[in-house]
């Protein structure tokens, strides 16, 4: 049974005023987003415990466990860095330096008014590399985490990069075009944004079925993990939470991955729902020189959470190589 209640009466007139007042905010966010790289905030570029200032003016929350080599690690939709606690605990354990950050508009940054594009992304996650002054760092990617790992080397090179991987990505390009045929439609996409606007809520709840799989024959339902990927999900901006879904689905990485020279772990589960491993994964291996594909027969795309044993096994076997 779910967790979530439903709000009585007076709460939900209380929702409608802060809805009404959250549109004036975001009115005014608009008409300053102009005047943003005007702002040269005093502590750019210099990192506290938890948060970097980016040069637009962007909070950036992240983590930073540890001594040792550097992880750093970019995560899903429409989640936050709690989505890698598993892995970073155990890498922690294992003598690693694990890094993760809440992309911009998502879990504990800020929520600016653009900038949810893969080149921001990829910018942002650079300032972060840069302002820590991580070197040798592996950098891991989860579903749209994959696209703004490709895109960083991409953009900034592999002078910092000792590896790379890939847990149930994006890449290499998840949209039908002339020249990708196999891709999803455009409509499913617009679907998505449509449920957002709808009722975001409920649709980050219902989407925790497939997305672990829960909702095959003889699937264990854990109500603890959808109720995770909910809250998560909800923290997350609904300027993020819209745009990013045209970025992740709208995004070509071809040649984003033929870049990438450094060892590569490519993994995915053959029962993934969400980005399906024939459009992925598979393709995704071929694209990178010096890739090794690694499926989890029955897996979902949640792997980090429902395989996180095997995962973890397979994470610290990669770097130790």
């Amino acid at each position: 049974m779910s967790m979530i209640s439903t709000p009585d009466r007076a709460s939900r007139r209380s929702l409608l005023k802060g809805v009404a007042a959250a549109g004036v905010g975001l009115a005014a966010a608009g008409a300053g987003a102009a005047n943003a790289k005007s702002r040269s905030p005093a502590n750019t570029g210099k990192p506290t415990a938890d948060r970097l200032t980016l040069r637009d003016g962007t909070s950036l929350y992240f983590k930073d466990w540890g001594s040792g080599p550097a992880v750093v690690f970019s995560h899903g939709y429409p989640l936050s860095s709690d989505a890698w606690e598993d892995q970073m605990f155990f890498l922690q354990q294992s003598g690693y330096r694990v890094i993760a950050h809440d992309r911009r508009g998502f879990g504990r940054s800020s929520q600016p008014a653009a900038g949810y594009d893969y080149d921001t992304f990829a910018d942002d996650l650079a300032e972060l590399v840069e302002a820590l002054d991580l070197h040798d760092a592996t950098f891991i990617g989860h579903s749209m985490g994959g696209g703004e790992v490709a895109r960083y080397v991409a953009r900034h090179g592999q002078g910092r990069v000792a590896k790379v991987a890939f847990i149930s990505a994006v890449t290499p390009f998840l949209l039908k075009t002339e020249t990708n045929p196999n891709g999803a439609p455009k409509e499913l996409f617009d679907s998505f944004r449509a449920a957002v606007q709808a009722n975001r809520s409920q649709w980050n709840l219902d989407v925790t079925m497939p997305y672990y799989s829960f909702n095959r024959s003889g699937a264990h339902v854990s109500e603890g993990l959808r109720q995770n990927y909910w809250r998560q999900g909800q923290a997350t901006g609904l300027l993020a939470a819209y745009h990013a879904l045209g970025a992740f689905s709208e995004t070509d990485f071809r040649e984003d991955l033929g870049k990438i020279t450094v060892p590569a772990l490519v993994v995915h589960g053959s029962d993934d729902q969400i980005v399906p491993l024939e459009i992925s994964a598979k393709l995704t291996a071929k694209l990178i020189p010096h890739a090794k594909l690694v499926v989890y027969e029955g897996g979902s795309h949640g792997l980090l959470h429902v395989d996180k044993d095997r995962l973890n096994a397979d994470l610290l076997a990669f770097l130790r190589a």
